[in-house]
């Protein structure tokens, strides 16, 4: 039911009222009938988003980071500017999302979670050129309980735009914002995140964010 609940609904985003009840239903019962000792710790490959109860883009650590930045006493504000920029894009389109995560340590000795968003913007309303491309934002790592993360990110690139000139330059030589040194540099630290991992098993995991927020993925 979940599966063919998150197709005719486009990830949640156009649910309806009834249709958001039941899918808070099966997933609160899926958590609760968690088959995998420490989540968090079987989660390594390569994970679609199928379904989520907030704005998609909410998926990226990127967009973790901004929220982790704020207090929960201001948490309005930053609810309010998601808002106000998933408006801003009702020209556009997020297409496939999708989350690697390595819970092997790398060569630099982190667990490490990458996100990949596929965005298709348009540039003004009625305007029929369209600008592309796949924002790519790693982040660490950092297993704290059986179903946690401490997520730290480090670094956004932008990969396959379609503007010409540019996306073989992107390409060939992709430019990465290092997002974990500008926080460093503006805040004094870079803002950790937090996701709890309540179910996974062969095909699906169930995550949530600090608000409580779930994201649904299947194994690509």
């Amino acid at each position: 039911a979940l599966p063919i609940l998150a197709s005719v609904t486009n990830r949640g985003e156009f649910a309806s009222p009834e249709e958001k009840d039941i899918i808070v239903d099966l997933v609160t019962q899926l958590e609760a009938l968690n088959p995998t000792a420490e989540p968090a710790l079987q989660c390594s490959g390569e994970w679609d988003l199928v379904l989520s109860s907030t704005q998609s883009f909410r998926s990226s650590p990127f967009f973790m980071a901004i929220r982790a930045a704020v207090p929960d006493q201001n948490k309005a504000m930053v609810e309010n500017g998601f808002n106000i920029h998933d408006r801003a894009t009702t020209a556009s389109r997020i297409g496939h999302v999708r989350q690697t995560i390595a819970t092997s340590k790398n060569l630099a000795g982190d667990q490490e979670l990458i996100s990949e968003v596929d965005v298709n913007l348009g540039i003004l309303p009625g305007f029929p050129v369209r600008v592309r491309g796949t924002v790519i934002t790693t982040a660490r790592l950092e297993m704290t309980a059986p179903e946690t993360w401490f997520v730290t990110v480090k670094n956004t690139k932008v990969k396959g735009s379609n503007v010409p000139f540019l996306d073989q330059y992107l390409d060939d030589y992709p430019l990465e914002v290092p997002v974990g040194d500008v926080y460093e540099s503006v805040r004094g630290s870079v803002p950790v995140a937090t996701l709890k991992t309540f179910y996974v098993d062969e095909g699906l995991r169930i995550t949530r964010d600090v608000d409580d927020n779930f994201f649904v993925f299947s194994r690509a």
